[in-house]
């Protein structure tokens, strides 16, 4: 689901279909290795709670790492979206990453459409040879990249093009052509004691520092307007794109910029050690929330207790709004209505 508030949600990369996953940690690998002298090793009693295999070699079981003392949890994996989806609404993250098969969800909405081609269009741009990115290029990468769902009729999607159509002119007439970032749509990961984290960025931008090169993480937002450093600041998916870039680069990554191109505006925050560490430690007790309410639910508590709905105004965008019974009774809106809005402002 995506609000009418901001871009295309899940531009981070994540498609994850099925349960919530989580990563084991590396178990030593046992039987069947070679020794010096090439010959495979040979057992001939089975291991406690093994099965026995012809020839007298046996196959561990598989060990259960939450069941013994001193073994690690296995990690958390997940993305921006996937931690954001289960701090707005569980009973959200239920039906998208959990329940098999999955509610059918609503109509597509013209707002992610609207966002996602953008983001496209500024992907193919950097796609280009730099000889290439010159601003008769922009009409035909939007065109090339135009998603046509969820829009009224023709006629709100022609001005939603024509809209889109205007802020890519004037945002890549601020751009040297010849820039190039470090990555555009980069996927950067970092594992914690908790998480093991991966995410899509926009773009990380390479920029002189005090002390040498610093990367710089770029979001673009084609939503609503008033993004201000406060929103840079508090965004736990730039921070976290930041702290993983900072470890895959190994240079500074501290400062995060929201690009709202209908405004031109940029809104930043420079992040020290301190703030990045902090929204790492609430992305991993997310997790451990998610993992506990998990637990509950293979225990047998019934899944909309382990799952609670968040009702509120935001239920009206919600892809499971139909399905869900708190967020049924709130208004649902018309696919097209962000914009709408956007286009009457």
């Amino acid at each position: 689901m995506s609000g009418p508030g901001g871009s295309i949600t899940g531009m981070d990369g994540e498609r994850e279909p099925g349960p919530a996953r989580r990563a084991a940690a590396p178990q030593p690998r046992t039987g069947g290795q070679p020794q010096p002298g090439g010959q495979p090793r040979t057992g001939g009693q089975p291991r406690a709670g093994g099965r026995a295999r012809a020839g007298g070699q046996s196959r561990a079981a598989a060990p259960e790492q939450l069941g013994f003392d001193g073994m690690p949890e296995r990690l958390f994996v997940c993305t921006p979206s996937k931690l954001g989806t289960y701090a707005d609404c569980p009973r959200r993250y239920r039906y998208s990453y959990l329940d098999r098969p999955a509610p059918p969800k609503g109509p597509p909405w013209a707002h992610n459409s609207l966002g996602s081609s953008v983001h496209n269009a500024l992907r193919a741009w950097y796609a280009l040879p730099p000889q290439r990115r010159r601003p008769e290029a922009v009409a035909g990468l939007l065109k090339g990249s135009w998603v046509t769902e969820g829009y009224r009729d023709d006629a709100q999607e022609r001005a939603a093009f024509d809209r889109a159509l205007s802020w890519l002119e004037s945002y890549l007439a601020e751009l040297d052509p010849a820039a190039e970032p470090i990555g555009v749509e980069r996927v950067v990961a970092v594992k914690t004691g908790v998480l093991a984290f991966n995410g899509r960025a926009d773009r990380i931008d390479s920029r002189p520092g005090e002390n040498g090169p610093e990367l710089v993480i770029v979001d673009y937002k084609t939503g609503r307007s008033g993004l201000d450093a406060d929103d840079a600041r508090g965004s736990q998916a730039l921070a976290l794109y930041a702290y993983a870039a900072e470890r895959v680069f190994r240079r500074p990554c501290r400062r995060v910029e929201l690009h709202h191109l209908p405004t031109g505006t940029v809104a930043a925050h420079e992040h020290t050690p301190e703030s990045l560490q902090r929204q790492v430690t609430r992305a991993e007790q997310t997790a451990r929330d998610i993992v506990a309410a998990e637990r509950e639910l293979a225990d047998g508590v019934a899944p909309d207790a382990a799952f609670p709905a968040t009702p509120s105004n935001r239920c009206g965008w919600c892809d499971y709004r139909r399905n869900c019974p708190e967020g049924s009774g709130v208004p649902g809106q018309d696919p097209w209505a962000a914009v709408e809005r956007a286009a009457a402002a």
